[in-house]
């Protein structure tokens, strides 16, 4: 046996070990690259721009997880460990901080939650998709690309409407990745009170904690508490509530 053929066997059996290497090396390039950008682009939305292009570089159902040497990547990605990263920066924030956003954090759990409905059912619309089904599922992906295949197995969309919905998710998610930073100022957004509250507008944990991590990394546990709710509530209310809505106004 060759010495590339002894590597790739022990790459294969240790796919979990050698994923979380790889992502690694990955993160400290994208880092390194987001640094020429003196702090306006975060270091994460590099990475999944980069991940983005090593998925399309795989190819196949499961990105680059396809190839058998890279498969730990999809244990890596896979739902147990995102869920954990995700309850795991929310526990950095401070309760007494979260009982002051009070009511104006569930409003803006609401707001983001029916713009975002609105939005991706209206471009669903404008893109020639009118099932309910179909439209609700895009819709759903526009709030976060987890609500978007969620709604979409529950309510039997196409795997073609599920890959579209996570596509928006994904996009919506680089793009406050990027801009935040840039309207953080304008919008006041340095605070733990703003910071929930615009965690609960936009919705997308990924997205909101990278841009904040840009703006003050102090504040990311506060926007990720209130995504992290975005998503769960998501999940309930698409599936349901606003798909009644949806074949309630285009049958």
């Amino acid at each position: 046996m060759d010495l590339m053929a002894m590597l790739s066997k022990v790459l294969v059996k240790n796919g979990l070990i050698f994923a979380f290497v790889l992502i690694g090396i990955v993160n400290l390039f994208a880092y390194k690259m987001a640094g020429l950008t003196k702090g306006r682009i975060h270091g994460s939305a590099v990475a999944i721009f980069l991940g983005l292009v090593l998925a399309y570089i795989g190819g196949g159902a499961k990105g680059i997880a396809t190839i058998p040497m890279f498969a730990g990547i999809g244990m890596m990605g896979g739902a147990m460990f995102r869920d954990f990263a995700i309850v795991s920066t929310a526990f950095g924030a401070d309760l007494r901080e979260i009982k002051k956003v009070g009511v104006v954090g569930v409003l803006s759990l609401v707001f983001g939650l029916v713009t975002s409905w609105i939005a991706g059912v209206a471009i669903a619309y404008m893109f020639g998709y009118r099932s309910p089904i179909d439209l609700c599922t895009i819709g759903a992906g526009v709030a976060t690309f987890v609500v978007g295949p969620v709604t979409g197995a529950a309510l039997g969309a196409s795997s073609e409407v599920i890959a579209i919905s996570i596509a928006a998710g994904v996009v919506k998610s680089v793009l406050v990745m990027i801009m935040t930073p840039f309207v953080a100022k304008m919008i006041g957004l340095n605070n733990p009170q703003s910071a929930m509250v615009f965690g609960g507008i936009m919705g997308t944990t990924s997205g909101t904690a990278a841009g904040m991590a840009a703006v003050d990394p102090k504040l990311v546990p506060y926007c990720a508490m209130t995504a992290t709710f975005y998503t769960g509530s998501g999940c309930l209310t698409f599936p349901s509530v606003f798909y009644l809505l949806t074949k309630a106004i285009f049958g």
